[in-house]
């Protein structure tokens, strides 16, 4: 899967990325939500940036995950040029602070492959998997180019499924 996701071209990605935005932006549980929690992209993944900006002018409140003491938490971010490069590379807010606090923000949750139950193989930390068990009442949504989907990957009990897979290109 890495390497299928390294073949892509920058204009694949982005192309896909801004396909994927606008299914996401129109989705129920988007439309539904207060606050949105969602990754900071790198390497090949799909692009948030412009889905935080337009979440951001609709008036939700934006935040993005950060590691401090070894856990995974989600902090307010209102200036998304205020990142640098963190924990594995992934980008993180500069400041600690402040924690987001919506128990029910939907969350936008990464991974490097999804099968059609919402189980993910995510990147070896198992970051989001302890988040969501902490705090098992957000809606969760994951987006992915239309080869990370799968038919079926092993789950564990630890493991939590996202409620909704968005790919691009759709299924036929």
């Amino acid at each position: 899967m890495t390497r299928r996701k390294e073949s892509m071209t920058p204009q694949e990605i982005e192309a896909y990325s801004a396909a994927l935005t606008a299914q996401f932006l129109s989705s129920p549980a988007y439309r539904g939500a207060q606050s949105l929690y969602a990754y900071l992209s790198f390497n090949q993944e799909v692009r948030t940036a412009s889905l935080l900006r337009q979440a951001q002018a609709d008036g939700k409140r934006v935040a993005v995950p950060k590691i401090l003491g070894g856990e995974m938490v989600f902090l307010w971010l209102d200036d998304l040029t205020a990142v640098r490069e963190g924990y594995f590379h992934v980008p993180e807010p500069v400041a600690d602070g402040p924690l987001a606090d919506d128990p029910t923000a939907l969350v936008l949750v990464p991974g490097l492959a999804f099968d059609a139950r919402g189980y993910r193989l995510g990147y070896g930390g198992g970051f989001y998997d302890r988040f969501l068990s902490r705090e098992p009442h957000h809606p969760t949504v994951a987006l992915c180019y239309d080869f990370q989907l799968v038919e079926q990957l092993p789950a564990e009990e630890y493991d939590k499924p996202v409620d909704a897979v968005l790919r691009y290109p759709p299924a036929p």
